[in-house]
């Protein structure tokens, strides 16, 4: 399905393929010889996502971008099933494998690999060829590359980048749950006004 959102459409390369039960809503550009497959979902919540050429976002696979945080997929790169890409930006060649959580601000060099279950937290760059194990998060610039057992010294490393204040521009406090979703259900109220585009 198409969307039309903000005003925006999508724009989709003549070579291109978008299967039918995929979302594609807003300013987001497919390139040339894309693959976007069953139950995908790109949208762009105020900021652009740019998919470049030969592509293939897998099934159930979810890329969004927002005001502060732009999407941007390189070319020749696989986005596996289930997914989720977040205001990131990922180079030429990369893969992104099944389950691969990426968050805002963060950073994916040309030819690196994020395997099953990865995570590259906000403010993330992970260098060019680099590999983020099985199941393993990625955090910090340059990245410490840990095993999700290591709790503590992942913290360690997330907490100054402040995973609230740099997706929903709020302060860590008890009530913050409580601000986030204020603005966030107003910002996604945005959507009442969307227009399915005839195909």
């Amino acid at each position: 399905m198409l969307v039309e959102h903000l005003g925006r459409s999508p724009r989709i390369h003549p070579s291109a393929w978008v299967a039918p039960s995929a979302t594609v809503s807003g300013d987001v550009e497919i390139g040339p010889e894309t693959r976007v497959l069953f139950g995908a979902v790109l949208t762009s919540e105020g900021g652009p996502v740019t998919v470049g050429s030969r592509c293939v976002i897998m099934e159930n696979a979810v890329l969004r971008a927002t005001p502060k945080h732009p999407l941007t997929i390189g070319d020749h790169v696989l986005v596996g099933p289930n997914a989720y890409l977040s205001g990131c930006q990922v180079e030429d060649q990369a893969f992104i494998a099944t389950g691969a959580a990426i968050f805002n601000g963060a950073r994916i060099g040309r030819g690196a690999e994020v395997r099953i279950n990865g995570i590259v937290h906000v403010l993330t760059a992970l260098p060019d060829e680099s590999v983020v194990p099985i199941g393993w998060v990625a955090v910090g610039d340059p990245p410490a590359i840990l095993p999700p057992s290591d709790n503590d010294q992942i913290w360690e490393h997330l907490e100054p980048l402040n995973f609230p204040r740099e997706v929903f521009g709020v302060e860590r406090s008890p009530q913050m749950m409580v601000e986030i979703m204020d603005r966030y259900t107003n910002s996604l109220s945005t959507h009442n006004q969307d227009k399915p585009i005839e195909e």
